[in-house]
Formats: structure tokens, sequence, C-alpha cells
């Protein structure tokens, strides 16, 4: 009979997900040498080599491959367990396990406070990264629920809509184009354009749009931040294409312009999403429908006072 304890398939499943002691042990608060020694103990016990070390990376061995996989259905039938017994007393507290893309992080902390307020029991972890790492946190279901704009089609996730996201032209207030109304298509293929990294979604929703109007732009710097194409478009390095919701404040101290383009704003919504099978804690399940039925009155209400 196998002798594990859950605190070593829980160490054993952060490494095993990360293939990294040190980003394990940064997860669990533990340090590294801990991780290591949970390990072997965990190897001692099962009688197998679970990881093995090639150059300077770790893999798992074929042992290891298996118990990572009953690791994660054992760990997440304990979470739904814990999920089951919270709405059997129920709660409408505890921790809220979020994650959302950088652009949705200049509305989802008024968001966040508006609902804390209303739930004075709740704590939130709030994590802030691009699309591709969200979406990697939904498949090894690390967090409850995401703030996205376009979901992606070939995962198991259930999305829905909550909220306008219309993307726009920006350029610095003495650009010659702030000057002109109802602007081509063709005219924007003689200015530079200041991109998302690759696998943005805003990214991706503005090569598709120019891609079906046939026009070619021309791509300048690339960053994987908002805040990096603004202050480049503020100095005059280009034109960007951003999220309405990101240049409020630039927009009302005059820093930035929308510029009037034909086919613009680009039409797009923001999505909460989670994925399909996993049984949503009850904060989770109320948040999503907190998002659902009152955030887009409540950002629409903040933009109207701010």
């Amino acid at each position: 009979m196998l002798h594990l304890t859950l605190r070593q398939l829980t160490v054993f499943e952060t490494v095993a997900r990360h293939l990294s002691f040190s980003r394990a042990a940064e997860e669990l608060y533990l340090s590294q040498p801990a991780v290591s020694m949970q390990i072997k103990q965990l190897e001692e016990n099962v009688g197998l080599h679970l990881f093995e070390q090639i150059g300077k990376q770790i893999h798992l061995t074929e042992a290891g491959n298996e118990l990572y996989q009953y690791s994660r259905d054992i760990l997440q039938r304990l979470s739904d367990l814990e999920v089951a017994l919270d709405e059997l007393k129920g709660m409408e507290r505890g921790k809220l396990n979020i994650a959302v893309v950088t652009t949705a992080n200049y509305f989802a902390p008024h968001l966040l406070a508006k609902f804390c307020q209303r739930y004075s029991g709740v704590t939130i972890s709030l994590n802030v990264s691009n699309r591709e790492s969200i979406l990697k946190q939904l498949d090894e279901n690390t967090i409850d629920l995401a703030i996205m704009g376009q979901p992606p089609e070939n995962l198991d996730i259930t999305s829905q809509s909550f909220m306008e996201n219309p993307l726009v032209v920006i350029a610095p207030p003495n650009h010659p184009l702030c000057q002109r109304q109802n602007i081509t298509l063709k005219r924007l293929a003689q200015e530079t354009f200041l991109v998302r990294e690759p696998g943005s979604g805003t990214r991706s929703a503005m090569e598709r749009f120019f891609q079906q109007h046939d026009v070619r732009i021309n791509k300048g710097m690339e960053t994987d931040t908002t805040e990096a194409i603004k202050q480049a478009v503020q100095a005059g390095m280009g034109l960007g294409i951003v999220s309405l919701h990101t240049v409020e404040l630039e927009l009302e101290t005059k820093r930035l312009k929308i510029l009037d383009i034909q086919g613009f704003p680009i039409h797009r919504f923001w999505h909460v999403v989670n994925r399909k099978n996993k049984r949503l804690p009850a904060l989770a399940q109320t948040f999503r429908d907190f998002l659902l039925q009152e955030a887009a009155a409540l950002i629409h209400k903040s933009e109207k006072t701010d």
C-alpha cells in the first residue's frame, strides 16, 4: 500500500506543473530544500524516480507522468469537496482566484472593489497576465475565472460576454490625421503602428480586421503592455490600436486623441471565462453573476463621474 500524504501530492503536482523546484517553492511559499525533501520522501514511498534531470532542465519520468495525472484528479476532487461543503454552509465569502488580461486591468480593480464592498468577507487573488499565460492557467486549473477579450475556440471552456470592448486608433494630439475626419483604411498604410506581442487578443483582432479589408500596415515597435504603446504614441513613434477603456485618462488630459477612421471602432466584448467541467465555488459563481448583471452599468457610471 502506498503511504502518500496530501502535502507530498500537492508539492509534487506543483513541481510537475512548473517543471521547476524553484518556481514550485515560490508558489507554495516554501524553501527550495523543503520542496526537494518532500519530493525525495514521495519517491521513497513510491519506490520509483519521478523526475530526471537532463542538462539544466528537469523532466517527468514515466512514473512521474502517471502520478501527475492522478495527483491532478485527486486535488481537483478535494477542491470540489471544499466547494460543496462551503455551499452547504451557505458561504458567500472566502477567496476568489481570478486572472485578467493586462488590458482588462484598467477596469477590473474597480469592479473587484465594488464586489468586495458588497461581500466584506471576500479576499481576492488577482493575477494580471497576457492571454497565453491565462489560457495556460485555465488549462492547469489554477484559477476560478478569467476576464479576457476573445476567448479561444479550441479549449474546453465556458465564456459569457458582459461588456463592450471597443478598439480605437490613438495618435498624439499634434498628428496631422487628428485634423481629418472619415479617414480611409488605405491612408493608414502610410503610418507606422505600435503593436502588442503575438498571442495578444488586441493584436489578433487588429490583424483580422486589416486582413478582412485587404490592408497591410507597417509595424514598428512590439511590446507586451498597452501602457508602453500609449507612452510610445505620445512620444510620436507611431499610431496604436488599444481598448477604449485603457485611454480614458489620456483622453481627458488631452495627451492622446482618437482618430476618426472608417470601420472603427472595432466592436469586441469582454468575456468572463471558466473551465467547462469545473465546479465553481459559490463565491466565483456570485462574482460571475455580478459581472453579467452589473459590470457594464458600473463602468459606464464610473466613466461619467470620473
